[in-house]
């Protein structure tokens, strides 16, 4: 039992199958996601390593062949989502009014930079204070506050409206809408 297992030993061949993962996931955690099912298939299919046979190759293969049976299953994911969109309606009309409003907000708040986003979702959304949004986001109070207040300006000025009637229309919570 003892030369079975130091014959089956892979401890050794961990550095080579993580670099080799590397280069085909092009991505270190994929890479490190890519040897783990490697080595549990490895292990569950111990059985079939040749006695006499390389350790190392017969390890490079399974981690050659979880790669490819991966990637052939994203593709395939990508296809099947593919024809469900081809065959699903594309276009559902709302309920209610209030959800295509909705949508318009979410859509408007979509196209805001990343860091206006992130401040104005904290203060508004999550109704934290300028402080702790601050705090979340490590800048200065000041920044956060040109960010949310950048973000409500062109989320008003994608309304299109004149400022008398657009208070009626959009109004963000927290904060001032001056």
């Amino acid at each position: 039992m003892s030369n079975e297992k130091t014959r089956f030993d892979v401890i050794g061949q961990l550095g080579s199958l993580r670099r080799y993962a590397r280069s085909l996931a092009r991505n270190e955690q994929d890479a490190e996601d890519l040897v783990h099912d490697a080595l549990v298939r490895a292990y569950e299919k111990q059985a079939s390593f040749r006695p006499n046979g390389n350790l190392r190759t017969w390890l490079f293969s399974v981690l050659h062949n979880t790669f490819i049976d991966g990637f052939r299953s994203r593709q395939a994911d990508a296809r099947r989502i593919a024809q469900t969109a081809e065959t699903a309606e594309t276009v559902q009309q709302p309920s209610q009014e209030h959800a295509v409003r909705l949508e318009q907000i979410r859509q408007m708040f979509e196209t805001l930079p990343e860091e206006q986003r992130s401040a104005l979702h904290l203060v508004a959304i999550e109704g934290l204070s300028y402080e702790e949004a601050a705090g979340i986001l490590d800048i200065p109070i000041g920044t956060l506050m040109s960010r949310v207040s950048r973000a409500r300006a062109f989320m008003r000025a994608s309304e299109g409206e004149e400022p008398s009637s657009r208070a009626a229309q959009l109004r963000i919570v927290g904060g001032r809408d001056d």
